[in-house]
């Protein structure tokens, strides 16, 4: 299912396989005078405007994105992974140390190694490529900012819904990138956004 062609008008997808979300309007988080402060500092250092609504709502979607692409990714490889791992193991433990000749028992010690070890360099070169491409992580850092801008909001009576915008901190790899390009959009969230552009978006 396709959640980016049915998303509303000022929606987006919290987590990944999560329920649907409402974008909060920038001028509800900057009644809060530390929040507004904060999200205009960060505008400066992150090179991004954390109180418009149009471009926050095109930051959420991508970040959605972002995370789905890297699931899918690690799945894709993560999988082959685990089930070759296990039926090699289980296939050693349970008949090749006790039926084969030692000759055979080192030639399958040998292929099955060199067949486990390549996915696993496979599995860990794809996360790196996920997890250290400095377009990805100037997205990440923004979105991260943005949480802690809308959690000052929140404290400081703002009406500002708890745990809003329902996704982690990022505690890694969310470093900002200054140098990176910006984050090319996708055919679906262009697809999305032209079709649900939120109403009355910019500074408040």
């Amino acid at each position: 299912m396709n959640d980016a062609t049915e998303l509303g008008e000022r929606e987006f997808i919290g987590r990944r396989g999560g329920d649907r979300a409402r974008l909060v309007p920038a001028e509800v988080i900057a009644t809060v005078p530390e929040a507004r402060a904060m999200a205009q500092s960060a505008s400066t250092e992150l090179r991004f405007d954390f109180l418009d609504d149009r471009a926050v709502l095109r930051m959420l979607r991508l970040r959605h994105a972002d995370e789905e692409a890297m699931f899918a990714a690690g799945f894709r490889t993560g999988v082959p992974l685990a089930v070759i791992g296990f039926g090699a193991a289980v296939y050693w433990g349970g008949a090749a140390q006790y039926w084969e000749s030692g000759r055979a028992q080192m030639v399958y010690l040998v292929v099955a190694g060199a067949v486990v070890l390549s996915l696993l360099a496979l599995y860990i070169r794809t996360a790196v490529a996920h997890w250290r491409d400095p377009v990805r992580q100037n997205l990440r850092a923004r979105a991260r900012k943005y949480r802690e801008v809308a959690h000052t909001a929140r404290r400081g009576g703002a009406a500002v819904p708890a745990h809003y915008p329902y996704y982690g901190p990022y505690p890694f790899a969310a470093g900002f990138h200054p140098e990176a390009e910006e984050t090319e959009e996708t055919e679906e969230a262009q697809e999305t956004e032209e079709a649900d552009e939120p109403e009355g978006e910019g500074r408040a």
